[in-house]
């Protein structure tokens, strides 16, 4: 999943080589956290969180089928 993020996130950016995505599995839920340069935030973001949110949308469907748990994806500041 992680490679996922990474593949939809790094065409979008200035700066892919600062794209990171980390794992962070728990009982019922797993958390993926995307880090980018500061710079670029807005463009993962997006207007109004529409980026954001497609890339959630992407992840939240690809995840859906391999676990029993609960996907967020997190974009870290």
């Amino acid at each position: 999943m992680e490679q996922l993020i990474e593949t939809i996130v790094k065409p979008l950016v200035d700066y892919p080589g600062d794209v990171r995505v980390t794992m962070d599995e728990q009982d019922y839920r797993i958390i993926y956290k995307l880090s980018v340069n500061p710079e670029d935030m807005g463009k993962v973001i997006g207007k109004q969180g529409r980026v954001a949110k497609a890339i959630r949308t992407i992840v939240y469907s690809a995840a859906s089928s391999h676990h029993g748990k609960k996907v967020f994806v997190d974009i870290i500041d």
